[in-house]
């Protein structure tokens, strides 16, 4: 019998069992022909490629379920090139980023912008764009019903992504999130719709499952994650959650099949120096969790969830998508097959490749702020004194907490620059309304110099923190010239800056290059007194308004629980 490819001498993993046995595996146009045990019936193949594995460990490809990769900084094609090296063989995108930015066009952009030949791609429709109301935050896309109607029969749209705006879902029948949630169950009933729904349990998380929204993948302690599997919710397990007690339930459990594990969130540094999916898998292993339930959770229910049935497994019939371990328990690749062709083998590594021009030519020209000078970040206030309402940003989470502090005022002007907390604003950056909004940061924050990002969860705007009022001129005036990305600065000195001139999230540099750049950022922030195991993702998530507790965007500082914006004077 005529094959592709015959890979002989490997030791494979079966989803049906959760074990490994010795053998074979035969491709014939992309998929597995045929898988055998030792070396029976082996003869029965004529290949034109045969493949010694050298007694290797040999998994299906790794799938993500819930990740972005705007996280990356990096735009598809890149983050691609070098997804593949740690064993990712398909993806599942949720592009809200670049959707708060351009709407439609931003994810139909981003469709467009990949390369199908070393990976599989596909995206969910982003529910939450603006991730709450144009009251609270100005976006420059919005995804409506209409949009939605436009995407749920795209080619490589899976799922209705992660909805956000928990608040909506629980209090207002008539919000977007539970319109969408209604119209996909009556019109695609199969589609899975994904959640987000940080603290809730007990009755509001009933009420949320209910609507038929039933996986999660935010951040929980032990008693959260008990309500969700308790619930029947299907529970997406990121970095952050690989916690010993949560690991411990799982197996003791036996709860792998409402598990899989995603990374949510990864950032160019990260990627370049320690890995994606494969990571978690590795993190899962050390916490201890048996490898072969961990593989499980990192190909087979992850492609289930996503009605992918034609993944997963290494088995008949199935696309021949499989890593070749060199170390199992560490989850490190030897080779990487996607459709049974050779996409990464370590011996090789990868070819740094940059793909420039690959967006709408206004995608590069987004930033549409004036020039700032250092008397923009005056702050006026009556009397001798004013208390300012802070968000306190913790070393160990992206949640932040309220904290007030009292501030001297002379002369009319709040005396901030040698207070206890950071001057934060936010510019709208789409040209729509050209507000502004203020407040203070506090906790582990910079101590000196500025940080301006217009990368800024969700909506995006230039968002800019300092102890200095020049330094903060200088840092927004940088990413303006720049047409969008970070700049840390001191004593009006540029430290680092990382270049993110696609719609001002995505560098279309090599990986290798973004990375470094984004790790001279994260040092330089480290260097101003920044406490967070990751600097970056915390500061750029101080604008997300649905996250807990205190959130800013252009309209202000917003009570998440509340859903209200408050002033940054306490009345």
């Amino acid at each position: 019998m005529r094959v592709d490819k015959l890979f002989v001498n490997g030791n494979f993993y079966n989803s049906y069992f959760k074990r490994f046995f010795a053998g074979y595996a035969a491709v014939l146009d992309g998929r597995f022909l045929h898988v055998g045990v030792g070396e029976k019936d082996v003869e029965q193949f004529e290949a034109d490629e045969r493949v010694d594995l050298g007694g290797r460990y040999v998994i299906p490809g790794l799938i993500d379920i819930h990740m972005h990769i705007e996280s990356s900084m990096s735009a598809p094609m890149p983050f691609c090139d070098y997804l593949v090296k740690y064993g990712v063989t398909t993806i599942v995108s949720e592009p809200h980023e670049i959707a708060n930015a351009f709407g439609i066009e931003g994810i139909q952009a981003m469709i467009d912008a990949c390369d199908p030949q070393k990976m599989d791609v596909y995206y969910g429709i982003s529910s939450s764009v603006p991730s709450t109301s144009e009251e609270l935050e100005t976006t420059g896309g919005i995804i409506g019903m209409d949009e939605l109607k436009a995407l749920m029969d795209a080619p490589g749209i899976l799922c209705l992504g992660e909805v956000m705006d928990t608040r909506g879902v629980l209090n207002d029948p008539d919000s977007r999130p539970n319109q969408f949630v209604r119209y996909l169950r009556q019109h695609k009933p199969d589609m899975p719709l994904e959640g987000h729904c940080p603290r809730i349990k007990g009755v509001e998380l009933s009420r949320y499952i209910y609507t038929g929204i039933d996986s999660d993948h935010t951040e929980h302690d032990l008693e959260e994650v008990q309500h969700r599997y308790f619930k029947g919710m299907f529970f997406e397990l990121q970095n952050k959650m690989l916690k010993k007690e949560v690991i411990d339930f799982i197996c003791e459990n036996q709860l792998f099949e409402h598990t899989a594990f995603v990374t949510d969130d990864t950032m160019a540094d990260v990627l370049v120096h320690k890995g994606h999916l494969n990571t978690v898998a590795a993190g899962a292993v050390e916490l201890g969790m048996r490898v072969e339930d961990a593989v499980y959770c990192a190909t087979y229910t992850a492609a289930r969830r996503m009605r992918l049935f034609d993944r997963g497994a290494i088995a008949p019939g199935r696309i021949a998508d499989m890593v070749v371990m060199e170390d199992l328990p560490g989850f490190v690749a030897h080779s990487t097959y996607k459709n049974g062709r050779l996409v990464y083998d370590s011996q090789i590594g990868i070819e740094p490749v940059g793909r420039p021009g690959a967006f709408p030519k206004k995608f590069y020209h987004s930033v549409q702020v004036k020039p700032v000078a250092a008397d923009t970040f005056v702050l006026k206030a009556s009397g001798d004194s004013v208390t300012v309402r802070a968000m306190q940003v913790h070393p160990d989470r992206t949640q932040t907490s309220e904290q007030h502090f009292t501030l001297p005022v002379a002369d009319g002007q709040v005396q901030w620059e040698s207070g206890p907390a950071a001057l934060t604003a936010v510019f709208e950056r789409y040209g729509k309304n050209g507000g502004i909004g203020w407040g203070f940061t506090s906790g582990g924050t910079i101590k000196r110099g500025a940080v301006a990002t217009t990368y800024a969860h969700d909506h995006h705007n230039l968002m800019v923190v300092g102890r200095s009022a020049t330094d903060m001129a200088l840092a927004v005036n940088q990413l303006i010239e720049m047409q969008g990305g970070m700049c840390v600065v001191e004593n009006g000195k540029v430290l680092a800056t990382i270049h993110l001139p696609v719609a001002g999230l995505l560098s279309e540099e090599p990986m290798e290059e973004t990375g470094r750049q984004l790790a001279e950022v994260q040092d330089a922030m480290r260097a101003l007194g920044y406490e967070h195991y990751e600097p970056v993702m915390s500061f750029c998530t101080t604008s997300l308004p649905v996250s807990p507790e205190l959130k800013i965007t252009d309209k202000g500082l917003v009570e998440v629980k509340t859903g209200k914006l408050l002033s940054w004077r306490v009345d």
